[in-house]
């Protein structure tokens, strides 16, 4: 039919996301893009606008897929939040052992390059991040700690998820990964024991 699009979209997303995740924002050329997606630069600009609208639709594509991940495992733990924090990283490491999938994160990676990326896309990295923190702080709530003591830890637990992805891409051994998401749950549940004993803030 006329006007209708001859190539699938979902899966031009896919071979994009991939190209900026494996490369980052600065280094995927829109030759580079054109290659992977089999589309000309008419046609992607036909269908997603510019790089910049491209890198927030794949962003956006990464977050939905992988996301859920990390949300089911946080969920499965409801009222255990060391527990529920310990799954979390673990949907991270799941990802990172996929042979299938480039190393490291999307988010992690773009958050690195922030300084090269325009200001609705940084403004997207950065929203990624804090609804990512917000869901951990939600499977945190049950823990009878003070609100400060919660926000600093999901905080914190944000910052271990991210590590993992830049060691990843590294090359730090999976091993030594899943160490480093080991003592995350120590800390955790060792924070929150401390404030249900009335100990408050850990110390500094």
């Amino acid at each position: 039919m006329p006007g209708r699009k001859q190539f699938d979209v979902d899966e031009a997303l896919d071979r994009a996301m991939r190209v900026f995740w494996e490369r980052g924002y600065a280094d995927a050329s829109l030759d580079t893009l054109g290659t992977a997606t089999g589309l000309g630069r008419g046609s992607l600009y036909g269908a997603f606008g510019n790089k910049d609208a491209l890198f927030r639709s794949c962003l956006d594509r990464y977050a939905s897929r992988y996301g859920t991940h990390h949300e089911k495992a946080l969920t499965a733990h409801a009222g255990d939040p060391a527990r529920a924090v310990e799954a979390f990283l673990e949907a991270t490491l799941a990802r990172i052992e996929d042979p299938s999938l480039p190393t490291g994160c999307l988010i992690a990676q773009s958050a690195a390059q922030s300084a090269t990326l325009e200001e609705d896309s940084g403004a997207r990295v950065r929203a990624l991040l804090e609804g990512q923190r917000r869901r951990v702080r939600a499977a945190l709530a049950p823990a009878p700690a003070e609100g400060h003591v919660l926000d600093e830890l999901a905080t914190y637990v944000v910052a271990v998820n991210q590590s993992l992805a830049v060691l990843s891409r590294a090359g730090t051994p999976v091993s030594e990964l899943r160490a480093v998401a080991r003592l995350a749950r120590t800390t955790v549940a060792d924070t929150l024991a401390r404030a249900a004993d009335g100990g408050g803030r850990p110390p500094a």
